[in-house]
């Protein structure tokens, strides 16, 4: 049998570029629930903690069934803490998770399918103790300083020929707690990279993004 994972979701109340973002109706329920709705559909996810320092928001999720609350600690309140302080207190006040997937509101359009094929991916090969989404891209890429990072300018080759880069995209990281107790981040000494569909790893980090991620969540076969 599959060992499984418990997810963690940091969810604040406050959000600069997008306000009230977590909070905001996406489809007739707060887009924060869309994730925690993802997860609860995994069949590698058993127990779903989010980390708040909202009440409106604990309020909400402690009506789904199957989602554990917990009230962040006040040192670790504000925008500037680093989401690794976040995951080191989770598994203090969560002695008996062994693995974790941590993920964000922001990327409504994962599906739990998505999920449970990474989760997999990460026990089948003991040889990375950690698994990052990431977006594949096959593109001509360069630097700020507009030197060229994976093409020749010289050269114009097929695009689908060049070598292709991958973006951590931030929808999940999946990790154990002895990794993480080594190393005290997400990502650890020998992770392996996820490649999922560009279309499911939307990240609401603007205004746009949510409208985009409103739209394409309302397709057919969203």
């Amino acid at each position: 049998m599959m060992p499984s994972v418990a997810a963690f979701v940091p969810l604040k109340g406050h959000s600069s570029r997008v306000p009230g973002k977590n909070l905001r109706d996406f489809h007739g329920r707060p887009l924060f629930h869309v994730i925690l709705e993802t997860l609860l559909k995994a069949e590698t996810v058993e127990g779903i903690y989010i980390d708040t320092d909202s009440d409106e928001i604990a309020v909400s999720a402690s009506s789904i069934t199957g989602v554990t609350v917990l009230r962040r600690e006040p040192e670790l309140e504000g925008d500037d803490v680093s989401v690794n302080l976040l995951i080191d207190s989770f598994l203090r006040l969560a002695p008996d998770v062994d693995h974790v997937i941590q993920t964000h509101a922001t990327n409504p359009l994962v599906q739990s399918a998505t999920v449970d094929a990474a989760v997999r991916s990460y026990f089948e090969d003991p040889n990375h103790d950690s698994v990052f989404a990431v977006t594949r891209y096959q593109a001509r890429f360069y630097d700020r300083d507009m030197h060229a990072i994976n093409h020749d300018p010289t050269e114009l080759i097929p695009t689908q020929e060049l070598d292709p880069l991958f973006l951590e995209n931030s929808n999940f990281y999946i990790f154990s707690r002895e990794s993480f107790a080594v190393h005290k981040r997400r990502i650890g000494e020998h992770p392996a990279m996820f490649k999922m569909d560009s279309m499911q790893a939307i990240d609401i980090d603007e205004e746009h993004d949510f409208a985009f991620a409103l739209a394409m969540s309302g397709m057919p076969g969203a």
